[in-house]
């Protein structure tokens, strides 16, 4: 099975969950932001649309007994960009975007991998991969129908504040005319 990945994701080993974090799953459930969690049985993901929210959790799951670098590579915790993969050295996980469904569309996806790496690419787990998504996700209604970045040099002159909506902000983005979402900044 596999885990999407949409916006920037905490990926978490789920061994490194029930063993190092102090009440286990429960408590990482009972932790954890947003709605935008999903698992599997070996990764939980959880997503953010803004890299200072997603350091904000990662942060708060190291100062509860997670370690997410170690030497520079990746450890219980993972950090993975939806356009680019995982944004530091992890030797357990693999990423890939993938068809999905008949528009023609793309999601991405990880999963935990520790087998033989026996040539470059990606290495599948199967001959099938499920995606566990988070509950109501719908892909017409996400982010890998409808991904927009906006360069951090333009935050400014492009988008314009609008409102806040259950702690994600809604900003009119004037070079598409559309409306987009960000991570709360006022949290």
């Amino acid at each position: 099975m596999a885990v999407l990945v949409e916006g920037i994701s905490v990926i978490v080993r789920r061994n490194a969950i029930e063993t190092k974090l102090a009440g286990g799953w429960p408590r990482f459930v009972a932790e954890v932001p947003n709605a935008t969690l999903c698992a599997d049985d070996l990764l939980a993901r959880v997503g953010f649309m803004s890299p200072a929210d997603a350091k904000a959790f990662t942060d708060h799951l190291e100062q509860n007994g997670l370690c997410f670098l170690l030497e520079g590579r990746c450890q219980d915790i993972a950090v993975v960009d939806q356009l680019r993969g995982p944004t530091m050295p992890v030797d357990w996980l693999e990423y890939a975007q993938f068809p999905f469904g008949q528009t023609g569309g793309k999601v991405a996806a990880c999963w935990l991998f520790e087998g033989p790496r026996v040539a470059a690419g990606i290495h599948l787990p199967g001959s099938r991969l499920e995606l566990a998504t988070p509950d109501g996700w719908r892909y017409d209604e996400s982010l890998s129908a409808d991904f927009t970045l906006v360069p951090t040099d333009q935050v400014q002159s492009r988008l314009r504040f609008l409102r806040n909506e259950g702690g994600v902000d809604v900003f009119l983005d004037s070079a598409t005319g559309k409306e987009v979402y960000g991570g709360d900044t006022k949290a």
